[in-house]
């Protein structure tokens, strides 16, 4: 089963300064932080924003090319959480032939944005999302009846402003 997904925003981790890109489902059930680079926020912020580039850059330029051959993103999808990685896979469709090409998630989503295509999380990526994060952040000393209200509070860091902005 997978979960569609919409970027709801870039922050900064305060810890480390590395660039979060935040997805959420549309019923706010699931908020998905993934840590990037800072090239690749970039890329998903001036996308967002609707900033363009005086040149094209790499995810662009793929846009380009998708373009003029005639080929189209379907859809992303994350597909697997290992060893603290996420991983994705970029669905493709040229000359009605379907593709499907590894890639990084943050790729992948300055891609989506781009030409418009769903971005999907399977919904075991979204558990060991849960669970990791509850992990590296100590909330699983807590007893069980406190780690979703601890949980739920963490997520909230992930969720942006509501006015739209981005905080990066």
């Amino acid at each position: 089963m997978v979960v569609e997904m919409k970027v709801v925003g870039i922050m900064i981790d305060p810890v480390n300064s590395t660039p979060i890109v935040v997805l959420r489902d549309s019923e706010s059930k699931y908020t998905l932080p993934i840590w990037i680079g800072v090239a690749e926020a970039s890329a998903i912020m001036m996308e967002l924003e609707g900033i363009k580039a005086p040149r094209p850059n790499t995810h662009d330029l793929m846009k380009e090319i998708l373009n003029a051959i005639h080929g189209q993103v379907v859809k992303v999808e994350i597909t697997e959480l290992k060893d603290n990685t996420y991983y994705a896979v970029l669905y493709l469709k040229f000359l009605d032939k379907e593709m499907q090409i590894d890639s990084r998630p943050s790729d992948a989503i300055a891609l989506a944005l781009r030409m418009s295509a769903g971005i999907y999380v399977d919904k075991t990526v979204l558990d060991k999302s849960i669970e990791s994060i509850i992990s590296a952040t100590g909330i699983s000393d807590t007893d069980s009846s406190d780690k979703k209200k601890k949980y739920d509070e963490l997520l909230k860091q992930f969720t942006g402003n509501e006015s739209g902005k981005y905080k990066m």
